[in-house]
């Protein structure tokens, strides 16, 4: 699993455009910025769609007081479903929202989650990160069903001590 002190791997993400979803490399997204990145299992499920999407788009102008750049929303879902949730979320100019379709970016951080049990396939396990020009300063990753480390109000606290 990726740790503080790592430098992000290499991956395209989409996100959607009024063009239709555009590839979106990694290392352009995060060099030379400052940036939130959370993740989490999907789109429109109850705990993402209820607390920790919203909890980024309330909190995002004082996050960005703070100094980030931007913040990324991250799932393993496609483009055209990232753009319809953020839309539905209010999410423009607060929360980017990028897709990982195939999973790619998040097996290579190491923090895939397998839900196919639940019918839900091979996901993103709920997280955040602040990223400084390529290179993971905070990690926060969720125990398996939680919601209490990744969320706005820690990212805020953690700034608030760097």
């Amino acid at each position: 699993m990726i740790q503080a002190g790592d430098t992000l791997p290499e991956a395209t993400l989409f996100e959607m455009t009024p063009d239709g979803p555009q590839p979106l490399q990694v290392g352009a997204l995060a060099r030379g910025r400052r940036i939130v990145i959370f993740g989490l299992p999907g789109a429109f499920t109850p705990t993402c769609s209820a607390k920790h999407l919203p909890g980024y788009v309330s909190f995002a102008d004082r996050l960005k007081a703070k100094g980030v750049d931007e913040i990324v929303c991250l799932s393993v879902n496609d483009a055209f479903v990232m753009g319809a949730w953020g839309k539905e979320q209010g999410a423009q100019g607060k929360v980017r929202m990028l897709a990982d379709g195939n999973g790619d970016f998040c097996r290579a951080l190491g923090l895939e989650l397998d839900l196919r049990e639940r019918g839900m396939g091979v996901r993103c396990q709920r997280f955040s990160m602040l990223v400084e020009d390529g290179v993971v300063k905070t990690l926060n990753v969720e125990a398996p069903g939680k919601f209490e480390v990744s969320d706005a109000e820690t990212m805020l606290a953690q700034l608030d001590r760097l």
